[in-house]
C-alpha cells in the first residue's frame, strides 16, 4: 500500500498539470475576453456570453483583434493588455500560472478587488454545506433502503420504492427547486422557508441555538432539491451489491452455523457489499459539492463556489476560472485517493501494490 500511495501522490501534480494545460488551451480559442468586455463597457455596448457586441459602435469595427475598439485610443488597449497580463506570450503566461498555482497563488480577480483564493474561501462554506449535508442524507437513506430492497427483493415494497426513487431521479433539479419555492417559499402557497442565503440578516444577534435553527431553516429547501435525484443510483447499487453477496456460499455457511439474519447481513455481507458503494463516494461528493449545487445556488441566491465559477465564465474572469478549476480537480484527486485507502480499511485482503 505504501508504494501505491507514493505513486498516486506523484500522479496528482502531473494530473493537475494535464487538466490545467487542456483548459488553458481551450480558453485561448474561446471567443470574447476580459479586454473585449472592458472595451464594451467603455463604449456603452452590450456584450453577451459569447463575446459578441451589440450597439452602433459594434457595426463600425475597425480593429481585427478586439471587436468594438473603434475610437478607443491605442495606448488604452495596450494598457488593458498589460493590466490583464496579455502583453506576454501565451507560453510565458502558462508557465507563470503553473509556478504560482504550485504555491496556491491564484492571482487577483479581474473585476473584483479581491484575490481569487480569498473569493474561494468566502464561497466555499456554502458549497461545502450543500455538498456534505446532501451526501450525508443520500447515504443515510439510500444504503438502508437498498439493503431492505435486497432482503425483500420482488415484493410490493421493492417495486413501490423502485418506482419512487426512479421517479425522483427523473425530475430535473432546477424544476424540483422551482416547485419547492412555489409551494413552500412564498411563491404562491406557503411561506414556511426563506428564499435567499443561508442565514438571516440578524444571525449575529441570535443565541447559539437560534443560529443553528436559523441555519437549518435556510438550508432545508436547497438540500432537499439536491438530494431528491441522488437516491436512485446509490439505492439500486446497494441493492444489487447485496443481492450478489447474499447468494454466495459463505452466506449459506454463516446461516448454517446458526447466525441470525442481522448478523449475516451486517457482519458478513455488509463489508463485501459496501466496497462498490464506497468506490462511488468521491464522484458523488464532488457532484454534490460543485456540479449538482450550481443551479441550486443560482435559484436560491446562494453565494457558493459553483456560482462563483459560473459568473467567472460569463465575464471571462480567467484567474477565477482557473483558480476554481484547480481546486475542483485537486479535491477530486484527493477524494479518490481517500476512497482507495478506505477500501483497504474495510477489506484488508485488498492489496493495491499487487
Amino acid at each position: 500500500m505504501r508504494n501505491y500511495l507514493f505513486k498516486r501522490l506523484l500522479l496528482i501534480p502531473l494530473t493537475l498539470i494535464g487538466i490545467m494545460t487542456v483548459n488553458f488551451v481551450i480558453i485561448q480559442f474561446a471567443p470574447g475576453g476580459p479586454i473585449e468586455h472592458t472595451l464594451a463597457k467603455y463604449q456603452g455596448m452590450n456584450v453577451d456570453n459569447k463575446g459578441q457586441f451589440s450597439g452602433s459602435a459594434a457595426m463600425n469595427n475597425a480593429n481585427p483583434q478586439y471587436q468594438g475598439a473603434r475610437g478607443v485610443p491605442e495606448d488604452m488597449i495596450k494598457e488593458l493588455e498589460k493590466q490583464f497580463g496579455f502583453d506576454k506570450p501565451a507560453h510565458v503566461r502558462f508557465f507563470k500560472m503553473l509556478a504560482d498555482y504550485a504555491k496556491f497563488d491564484f492571482g487577483k480577480s479581474f473585476y473584483q478587488d479581491k484575490n481569487v483564493w480569498q473569493l474561494i474561501q468566502e464561497r466555499m462554506p456554502v458549497s461545502i454545506s450543500l455538498g456534505l449535508w446532501s451526501t450525508l442524507i443520500i447515504y443515510l437513506v439510500a444504503i438502508p433502503l437498498g439493503i431492505k430492497k435486497a432482503v425483500r427483493d420482488g415484493s410490493t415494497f421493492d417495486v413501490a420504492t423502485s418506482f419512487a426513487v426512479i421517479f425522483g431521479s427523473a425530475i430535473p433539479v432546477f424544476l424540483f427547486a422551482v416547485f419547492l419555492i412555489v409551494f413552500f417559499a412564498g411563491g404562491t402557497y406557503f411561506q414556511w422557508f426563506p428564499l435567499h442565503g443561508l442565514t438571516s440578516d440578524n444571525w449575529d444577534t441570535l443565541p447559539w441555538w437560534g443560529k443553528i435553527l436559523d441555519y437549518f431553516h435556510h438550508i432545508t429547501l436547497p438540500v432537499i432539491a439536491i438530494t431528491i435525484g441522488g437516491f436512485a443510483s446509490l439505492t439500486m447499487l446497494t441493492k444489487n451489491s447485496f443481492l450478489d453477496e447474499i447468494n454466495k456460499p459463505y452466506v449459506l455457511t454463516a446461516r448454517a452455523k446458526g447466525l441470525n439474519e442481522n448478523q449475516v447481513l451486517y457482519k458478513h455481507v455488509f463489508r463485501n457489499a459496501m466496497l462498490i458503494v464506497i468506490a462511488g463516494f468521491p464522484s458523488l461528493l464532488i457532484k454534490m459539492l460543485f456540479t449538482g449545487s450550481l443551479l441550486i445556488e443560482v435559484i436560491f441566491s446562494l453565494n457558493g463556489i459553483g456560482l462563483l465559477g459560473y459568473e467567472a465564465i460569463m465575464t471571462r474572469d480567467y484567474p477565477v476560472i482557473f483558480g476554481t478549476m484547480y481546486i475542483f480537480a485537486l479535491l477530486g484527486l484527493v477524494l479518490k485517493l481517500l476512497s482507495d485507502i478506505t477500501y483497504t480499511l474495510i477489506d484488508p485482503r485488498i492489496n493495491f501494490d499487487a
